[in-house]
């Protein structure tokens, strides 16, 4: 039951939407408006998870292996746990000054360590009418905001172009996808100049609060050249009923491209099999294929000239950047998991990556999402992502996130934060307008309820992120110690299909240990996935037994949807939907229903009244939670905005996203400990880090029942204190 939703045909009909019955007892307000986490409390993670001095031997280097680390200890890889800064003016745009320094100090204070902006050529160019006429007064804010955040260890990410608009005047559409400028990137000379410019301009002048440009910066660490830029995902992002797949910009290139591969009309259509009789080579008349869905040769071979069109843009791209002064990583293509980008990506410096579950387009009514599980289909979404990794090179997920209003976006701080451990991933962002706010009740338009891509305001994403800290960026989880490279070995690995992918019944080795893309070499005695792809995962599984580099008694069993990672740490369950996850710092499980207790080790769930996280960390320096004295649990149920309507009763179509204040559903849990002590309590701990009275203790077993609408308003967070007797 929820706090609204239409019921019936007859309530279409007539105009009414009638609120479910008894539905206000089950959802309760937050309480809380500020959303200052408190120094010293038990979400200050700065004491064990500090940020040290951006320096010359603290500038972020591809180290040994092609891990992130420090450039004076390139042989130790370092986790870096982000914070996605996509501000618009929609979201309140970039703090003043005061704002600034008090925001990224709460960053610092919750274990976030670079951050990554995003569209800030939109926000320089906000109601500008000439090109590259920054406003500034943004400008002057994000100069400020980059130095806060240096002050407090915490790195950069900058995309070199996240709108199609780029830096021209005159356009009210820089957060949508109305402009051609990223394709034109590839193919146009005026176009590249622009690009050219907006870096000497944005990221090569001096920022007067470091004196140093950002460009020449110790804290920038990686540029993203173009924001999902690639020529097919372009493609698709513009297409329209009645439209060309592909726009006629590109026919010109891809028949100089051919006419330098076959030389010969009669050539060509040997290779392709067909040929309309009106095309011809020397007349560059060749046509681009008429959609992106049939397989042909002639589509293969659109791949193949896409693959090389977009590495000479990142050559040409890098050597601006280069010639400018930057010493940091570069990357581009960041999303989109095809064979045909994968190919592109091979010659990057460090692979990023975006990835989504329950994707919503948008926050107009009537936009829909599917409202499931991420394990119904055993994390695709993080497998997707996984195989698009390089061995050998950095790997940032740049955008991820299971969304606002899905109702079991709790798994996302337990499915993401975990498996990029496991995977041993170099970074780590959760895509939003911001990880947090200062208070709740600002007066934007995308601050006035929960949104998708909103995980600011949604206590169930926050506690997702708190959780990511530890398990992630504290290294609760352990990087697996099996490697299984999907072998690559060039164009030859196309097919006809322009969305061909690695094949999920493979990306499924992902939940065992860790997958990635690897160039073909004489790799005798090591366990790969080869060329062609197998049909399914089950040698690779059999040869990772008998060969001993899985352990013997692991659980895995694919046929069943169960997978036990290598390490023992992470046990998935696609039939009962859960991910149970048990390290000696931190248990905890993500569950769609509870029919049994679940035993992690020293946590034991014995009851829930309905879907949710349940997770335990110890939090009191290095101890392990046997031995902790201070532990934090966090209880993630749901969360909705007053008010909120759907179109339907399984809440997949949205109407209105009614307004603040939050709600949390209400939840109960049964916990037990598999420890004693002389005595105990657990006391809920606020939104803001505020620890009240306890409202359970004992003394001996610590076994507890457990509501989140607390005497203080409800929470996600209690602190489980032990004393010895």
């Amino acid at each position: 039951m929820k706090i609204v939703r239409l019921l019936t045909a007859a309530a279409i009909a007539c105009g009414c939407w009638i609120p479910q019955a008894g539905a206000s007892d089950e959802w309760v307000p937050v309480r809380e408006v500020s959303l200052e986490v408190k120094a010293a409390s038990p979400l200050d993670f700065s004491a064990f998870l500090p940020n040290g001095p951006i320096d010359a031997g603290h500038r972020l280097v591809a180290g040994a292996g092609g891990r992130l680390a420090y450039a004076t200890s390139p042989e130790e890889p370092v986790r870096m746990f982000c914070a996605s800064l996509a501000w618009s003016p929609a979201s309140g745009g970039f703090p003043d000054h005061a704002g600034a320094d008090r925001y990224a100090r709460q960053l610092a204070l919750r274990g976030y360590n670079i951050a990554r902006l995003h569209f800030t050529d939109a926000s320089l160019m906000h109601d500008r009418q000439k090109d590259f006429d920054f406003d500034p007064e943004t400008l002057d804010r994000i100069h400020y905001l980059l130095a806060a955040l240096k002050r407090n260890g915490i790195y950069w990410i900058i995309d070199g172009l996240s709108s199609s608009r780029g830096a021209y005047g005159g356009y009210d559409d820089r957060w949508e996808a109305g402009g051609d400028l990223k394709l034109r990137l590839h193919l146009d000379e005026e176009a590249f100049e622009h690009w050219k410019t907006l870096q000497e301009k944005f990221l090569a002048k001096i920022n007067p609060y470091t004196g140093i440009a950002p460009i020449r910066d110790h804290a920038l660490a990686l540029i993203i050249l173009a924001n999902e830029n690639g020529i097919e995902f372009d493609s698709v992002v513009h297409e329209r009923p009645g439209k060309p797949h592909y726009d006629e910009t590109l026919a010109a290139p891809f028949n100089r491209w051919l006419a330098k591969r076959y030389q010969t009309t009669d050539a060509l259509a040997r290779a392709w099999g067909e040929l309309g009789d009106d095309e011809r080579l020397a007349a560059g008349t060749v046509r681009l294929p008429t959609e992106r869905y049939t397989d042909l040769a002639r589509m293969r071979d659109l791949q193949a000239f896409f693959i090389e069109t977009e590495r000479a843009s990142v050559a040409r791209m890098s050597k601006v950047l280069r010639d400018l002064g930057y010493r940091g990583l570069i990357s581009s293509y960041n999303n989109w998991p095809t064979v045909q980008t994968g190919l592109s990506r091979r010659e990057l410096e460090a692979v990023t990556m975006n990835t989504y579950h329950d994707w919503v387009g948008g926050y107009a009514p009537g936009s829909a999402l599917l409202q499931a599980s991420s394990m119904e289909n055993s994390a695709n979404y993080m497998r997707m992502a996984a195989a698009a990794r390089w061995f050998g090179k950095p790997f940032i997920v740049s955008e991820y996130d299971h969304l606002f209003w899905n109702r079991y976006r709790y798994e996302a701080g337990l499915v993401m934060p975990a498996y990029a451990a496991l995977q041993g991933w170099d970074a780590l962002c959760r895509h939003g307008h911001g990880p947090i706010v200062l208070a709740y009740g600002e007066p934007y338009p995308h601050k006035r309820a929960m949104l998708p891509y909103a995980i600011a305001l949604d206590p169930v994403a926050r506690a997702g992120e708190t959780l990511a800290a530890l398990i992630y960026r504290r290294g609760d989880v352990a990087e697996s110690g099996i490697a299984v490279p999907f072998v690559v070995r060039g164009k030859q690995d196309l097919s006809e299909d322009m969305q061909a992918r690695e094949p999920e019944r493979l990306t499924d080795l992902a939940l065992v240990g860790r997958i990635g893309l690897l160039q073909a070499v004489n790799s005798d005695g090591e366990t790969e996935v080869g060329q062609p792809r197998p049909d399914g995962a089950w040698n690779v599984m059999k040869d990772l037994r008998s060969s001993g580099r899985l352990p013997q008694g692991n659980r895995t069993d694919i046929e069943r949807g169960l997978y036990e990672s290598d390490t023992g740490q992470l046990l998935l369950d696609r039939t009962s939907g859960q991910l149970r996850v048990s390290t000696p710092a931190t248990e905890a499980a993500a569950f769609s229903s509870l029919r049994q207790p679940v035993d992690l080790g020293t946590l034991r769930i014995e009851q829930a009244d309905g879907n949710a996280l349940v997770a335990l960390s110890a939090i009191d320096g290095g101890n392990a939670l046997t031995k902790s004295r201070r532990l934090l649990l966090i209880f993630a149920t749901d969360a909705q905005n007053t008010g909120m309507v759907f179109r339907d009763s399984e809440e997949r179509i949205i109407e209105d996203f009614g307004s603040l204040p939050v709600l949390i559903r209400k939840g109960q849990v049964a916990l037990a400990l598999s420890r004693t002590a002389g005595t105990w309590r657990v006391s809920p701990i606020g939104l803001d880090g505020t620890v009240y009275p306890p409202v359970r203790a004992g003394t001996g077993a610590v076994t507890f029942r457990l509501s989140n609408d607390t005497p203080y308003g409800p929470t996600t967070y209690f602190l489980v204190e032990l004393d010895d007797g």
